[in-house]
């Protein structure tokens, strides 16, 4: 690195400000259909992100958190940039809940955090989830980061040996995230020390299937940032890859008069530096040097480009300032690139558009990528209202590509969202028909029983439905049951089914007189005595025959 240059009058150079040097990648992996990751990183902030939350979540927590952090890259923080990155943080939680809010197929859709701010010669630290930074210092590769894992958690308690952690099966559960679930997570702040040289690498939990001493070989002996940011990648993708990968690797170094021309990345496409450099009607407060202007220059007129862009997006739905402008959000991202017309409402800081992104990464060096660099592309980036100007923030609701994959399968998800309402409808209305039909037919028929010590007369069945009585007392006879021969009352106690009332009321009156239920039981008037030869008359020489005694029936036992 060349020596800065000493003014004149002076025996030693002025301390140098530090700056970062950096190279990203990312890589949707062998598995994933879409990447979750996004991560953003300049001069002064670095961050990585990774979402989730299914098809329609994920994307977007990650790369409207890194959206709306990036305007942080800058070192001009008069009061200090101590809370700065907690209270970003918290505010792009809180707007991950307006998405929701106003879209709820997005519920459940969170995003880890893991950034880095370069103020002077601090470096402000914030963290949540599972994403990670390592820091290579005086020859120390260490993990400043700490999982929000229930596998972390059971390693700190003891329970679980760190060895043991990538083999368990809630490896991946997060205790702590971003998101719409918690109003107020909690993060990990630091802030500390930096030194030029000292290296950084922050990344997705992707490389985690890339072995740890391989990681800290790469970064130790690649010097060149890009080149170990695609090697990391490319063993992730060599061993399997099951999840999206991302990669940040950086450098402090100290900065020098170049480093606008030498940035470590191409940091804007030509067709944006063309649009930059298109005159406009409100533009007048524009460097004339454009984006090869020294990055004081860039700082300072950065603001005014954000307005200028801004005014010239005022007809789009984005506009607070005339409420008869708003029109569908969806609608309005496919015209982003279209020229508007120039206005100078001056509510117009309550909305944040496409074309003031642009204008806010095309003002500095920089990478984005994964899935806020998509959107960034695409400019599908709608936004919550009440995000002013001096924020610069920007959030995706979802990439063009996958808004248009949504609709073509909304029909059949409908469709099929209605189907199964539809079948467990007619199953519970047949359960529910079958079942007062059971009913409606025992209350149909009628038995005999005991009630109260005496013979009484039921209408239904003898039998109980969990809770329910599938009978009710009909009648109540003078009849004791304790009267009746045993034969008699073990028929009551029993119970004796009857066809219909008139059945039921044969049956009592048989017990009644005969002591037994059954209707076929002669009644009381003696039956005729056949004739048979008696002790007084003679009996004939031949052997006399023995009359077998007639067996007796249950009425006459019961008699």
């Amino acid at each position: 690195m060349a020596s800065p240059e000493t003014p004149e009058g002076k025996e030693k150079p002025a301390e140098r400000p530090l700056i970062m040097r950096y190279a990203a990648r990312s890589d949707v992996g062998r598995i994933r259909s879409k990447n979750d990751d996004s991560a953003y990183v300049g001069r002064h902030l670095a961050v990585v992100a990774d979402g989730m939350g299914g098809h329609a979540g994920g994307d977007v927590a990650s790369a409207s958190t890194v959206l709306d952090m990036i305007h942080l890259d800058h070192d001009d923080y008069p009061d200090g940039a101590e809370t700065v990155l907690a209270d970003e943080i918290q505010t792009a939680n809180s707007l991950l809940s307006e998405l929701v809010h106003q879209n709820p197929k997005l519920s459940g859709m969170g995003t880890t955090v893991t950034a880095l701010l370069l103020e002077d010669r601090k470096l402000h630290f914030a963290h949540i989830g599972d994403s990670r930074a390592y820091r290579l210092r005086n020859k120390k590769f260490e993990q400043v980061s700490v999982d929000h894992t229930f596998v972390q958690r059971l390693i700190d308690e003891g329970r679980l040996r760190p060895e043991e952690a990538e083999t368990h099966p809630h490896k991946n559960v997060l205790m702590r995230v971003l998101g719409d679930v918690d109003a107020s997570p909690e993060l990990d702040l630091d802030v500390l020390d930096v030194e030029p040289g000292e290296r950084w690498l922050l990344c997705s939990d992707g490389l985690n299937y890339v072995a740890g001493h391989v990681v800290e070989r790469m970064v130790r002996e690649t010097k060149d940032l890009r080149e170990c940011a695609e090697i990391l990648v490319d063993l992730t993708l060599e061993a399997g890859a099951p999840d999206n990968v991302t990669v940040v690797m950086l450098e402090i170094v100290e900065e020098t008069d170049d480093d606008v021309n030498t940035a470590a990345v191409d940091v804007v496409p030509a067709a944006a530096l063309a649009a930059v450099d298109e005159p406009e009607p409100v533009t007048a407060s524009k460097s004339p040097d454009g984006p090869s202007a020294t990055r004081k220059a860039e700082d300072a007129d950065s603001a005014e480009k954000a307005k200028a862009a801004l005014a010239a997006d005022a007809g789009s739905s984005f506009s607070a300032g005339d409420p008869s402008k708003e029109v569908d959000e969806s609608a309005e991202s496919s015209k982003a690139s279209s020229e508007p017309p120039t206005t100078t409402d001056p509510h117009l800081g309550e909305h944040l558009s496409a074309e003031v992104l642009r204008e806010e990464l095309a003002s500095r060096p920089h990478e984005l990528v994964g899935a806020a660099a998509t959107a960034a592309e695409t400019g599908s980036i709608p936004t919550v209202a009440g995000r002013t100007v001096a924020r610069r923030a920007a959030t995706v609701l979802t990439h063009k590509a996958e808004q248009d994959r949504v609709d073509v399968e909304e029909p059949a998800r409908r469709r099929i969202r209605w189907l199964m309402p539809a079948v467990a409808a007619v199953v519970v209305v047949g359960v529910v028909v079958g079942l007062w039909l059971g009913y409606a037919w025992t209350q149909t028929r009628y038995y005999v029983g005991e009630y109260d010590q005496r013979v009484a007369i039921f209408n239904g069945i003898s039998q109980r439905l969990g809770p329910i009585q599938l009978s009710r007392l009909e009648a109540v006879t003078d009849i004791r049951v304790d009267s009746l021969p045993e034969y008699g009352q073990q028929s009551v106690r029993q119970t004796v089914p009857a066809g219909d009332l008139d059945d039921a009321q044969t049956i009592v009156e048989n017990l009644k007189n005969t002591g037994s239920a059954s209707a076929n039981c002669p009644t009381s008037t003696p039956a005729t005595p056949t004739p048979s030869p008696t002790s007084s008359v003679p009996v004939p020489s031949t052997a006399a025959v023995a009359t077998p005694s007639p067996v007796p029936t249950p009425c006459e036992a019961a008699k």
